[in-house]
């Protein structure tokens, strides 16, 4: 099959599919309980990877939900990152956080 000039230019392109699916992947993994994926998250927010805009909001939240579960390096981006953020913006990430806690518990 061969692309028009007009499908090429709405095709959506295979690198957003792939970062797309990668942070599903990676929000599947944290609702399981990974810190790892939480971390990288984190990374991915804070960074603006795989397409997303940066939002340290955002990388907070996910830091601090991967620090929860024992990871020492989100730990140690969340202190890295508040230093950019006010107050504010750090009591939204903690209030994320734990909405997504509560939203994500696993019934036992």
């Amino acid at each position: 099959m061969r692309l028009t000039a007009i499908e090429i230019e709405t095709a959506t392109p295979a690198t957003n599919q792939v970062a797309d699916l990668t942070i599903a992947r990676l929000i599947a993994s944290a609702t399981d309980g990974d810190a790892q994926a939480c971390y990288e998250l984190g990374v991915i927010w804070s960074t603006g990877g795989h397409g997303v805009d940066c939002d340290l909001i955002e990388a907070h939240q996910w830091f601090n939900l991967a620090a929860a579960r024992g990871h020492q390096e989100a730990a140690w981006c969340r202190s890295d990152i508040s230093d950019e953020m006010t107050a504010r913006e750090i009591a939204e990430a903690q209030r994320r956080a734990r909405q997504w806690l509560g939203d994500h518990r696993k019934s036992a």
